[in-house]
């Protein structure tokens, strides 16, 4: 297979070395070109025809989310993020995602000095992405629902490359009084917190970044913190959520096997899993023991995925029950964790 070929977008030289530098590390991508404005990016693209672009927010000359709508536009293909580690880099990140950027990931910084040891692999999936038109993004809230009325059932869902689209889809429009639940994303912190943020100004429900302890209740959606945690869940007549610093599982923390294992064992078939876009397979083994436990499972199709990966491999080991295209879960979702007969 040739090499995925990746051009380096960001002010700052220094920054453009590292990120060539993890590059190059991986004997399947080849940086090709580096850029430290827009300008400069734009006779790149013309001149180099990469595969994927890495892009800073922050530059001169042009900002880089002004560039990015430029390229979605006039010439789509796979963009990775690559932002500071600060509250603002990570509302224009989020932002970014919803134009149409397919990943992002973190500077290296003296929290987290190895921020991009998975770069590479966020690349290589980035370079597979399957890009939607720009009119059809979805980043603005959708009709609400009238007349649901939740079962006792959670809902735990899990995404990774993709999944900022995918979970616009399907939170924007739940009612207020949408089942309780629980996300797990594959993404650095703070730009979980800003997610979240996002996403509770686009429903009627709250949406906020999972705390130890937190009582899980209806009309809440809970976002795993980013980097640091795995969210698990505890049953009983309280139910909660837990925040545990153990090791990665399957690379990840937080990882949607190990929030996936947790929801089977408390819940068992009180409850429902939906693993949507992502690379890999962090989540299919979890949602196999959702499914063994009884509870309900769907998973996106490959038509509508960025990344036909964790659905992918969930699906061909039994532990999808249903694929749905995005446009379709979140009404499978309510349907299935409605009072009514389902």
């Amino acid at each position: 297979m040739n090499p995925v070929r990746v051009l380096v977008v960001d002010d700052s030289a220094t920054m453009r070395g590292l990120i060539s530098a993890a590059l190059t590390d991986d004997p399947a991508i080849e940086v090709i070109g580096q850029a430290a404005d827009p300008l400069e990016a734009r006779e790149a693209i013309k001149a180099l025809n990469p595969d994927v672009m890495t892009l800073d927010v922050e530059m001169p000359r042009m900002d880089g989310l002004e560039f990015l709508e430029k390229v979605m536009r006039l010439r789509p293909f796979p963009v990775v993020m690559v932002s500071s580690l600060t509250a603002r880099g990570a509302t224009a990140t989020i932002r970014a995602m919803e134009l149409g950027a397919v990943d992002c990931i973190g500077k290296p910084s003296i929290e987290h000095p190895n921020s991009f040891d998975d770069l590479p692999a966020r690349v290589r999936a980035a370079a597979s992405a399957r890009l939607r038109p720009h009119g059809l993004r979805a980043a603005s809230v959708a009709p609400q629902v009238a007349g649901y009325k939740p079962d006792s059932k959670i809902v735990a869902i899990g995404a990774s490359t993709g999944g900022v689209e995918a979970l616009i889809a399907v939170v924007s429009g739940f009612p207020e009084n949408c089942p309780p639940t629980v996300v797990t994303v594959h993404m650095p912190s703070p730009f979980t917190r800003s997610f979240a943020r996002r996403l509770d100004g686009l429903t009627g429900a709250h949406v906020a970044e999972a705390e130890d302890g937190a009582p899980i209740e209806v009309g809440r959606v809970y976002v795993a913190p980013g980097t640091l945690t795995h969210l698990e869940v505890s049953g009983g007549t309280r139910p909660t959520c837990r925040l545990s610093a153990s090791e990665q599982v399957n690379g990840h923390r937080p990882s949607v096997d190990v929030m996936f294992e947790s929801t089977a064992k408390a819940f068992g078939a009180r409850a429902l899993g939906v693993i949507l876009t992502g690379m890999g397979r962090d989540g299919a083994a979890g949602l196999m023991a959702m499914r063994r436990s009884g509870a309900r499972t769907l998973g996106q199709d490959e038509g509508s995925s960025v990344v036909y990966g964790m659905p992918k491999v969930a699906f061909e080991i039994g532990a999808v029950e249903r694929q749905l295209p995005i446009g379709e879960m979140r009404a499978g979702i309510l349907k299935l964790t409605s009072s009514g007969k389902n």
